[in-house]
């Protein structure tokens, strides 16, 4: 290791897979399986953070891709389908509970009487705003040993990973 820390999980796991495979450039694991670490923590960071207003993971998706659109904050299924990565199956699924919640109402969309709309309730507007205020807070705790420039740097060297996925 290049610096005075101890190894991480992820240099231990790098030293293992170079005693088997000394031939392989392991590269890519010192990134990769930080990220994936990473991603992990964060899934259970942002659950803890959407557990405290009331939301699992997917029920905050929904709501905040409806709050992030313009006031009166709604969307088409489609719409929704196409910011959440979800398949149209699900949606319904999701979209028939968040409306039991009384967070989502289905409104006749008045161009076309057969679509509807999906729009955010009141309640769901307090419920994914206390979400993310407390997500928002938590992942700055999180990002509280970094400092600026570290975290603009992460940020620039993290958008290329976000490209297409390849198979």
């Amino acid at each position: 290791m290049s610096d005075d820390r101890r190894d991480d999980e992820v240099d231990l796991l790098i030293d293992a897979w170079g005693r088997r495979l000394p031939d392989v450039d392991l590269t890519p694991l010192d990134v990769m399986s930080r990220l994936r670490r990473a991603a992990i923590r964060l899934d259970r960071l942002r659950a803890a953070a959407f557990a405290t207003a009331g939301l699992a993971s997917w029920e905050f998706d929904v709501l905040a891709a409806l709050r992030r659109a313009d006031p009166p904050h709604r969307l088409s299924p489609a719409q929704l389908i196409e910011r959440t990565m979800i398949t149209s199956a699900t949606m319904s699924h999701r979209l028939a509970n968040l409306s039991t919640r009384g967070l989502v109402v289905r409104k006749r969309n008045p161009s076309d009487g057969r679509s509807v709309y999906i729009l955010l309730t009141e309640e769901g507007i307090r419920v994914v705003d206390a979400a993310m205020t407390e997500l928002v807070r938590r992942e700055a705790e999180a990002l509280a040993g970094s400092d600026r420039a570290d975290i603009t740097a992460l940020t620039r060297a993290l958008r290329p990973l976000m490209g297409p996925e390849r198979g």
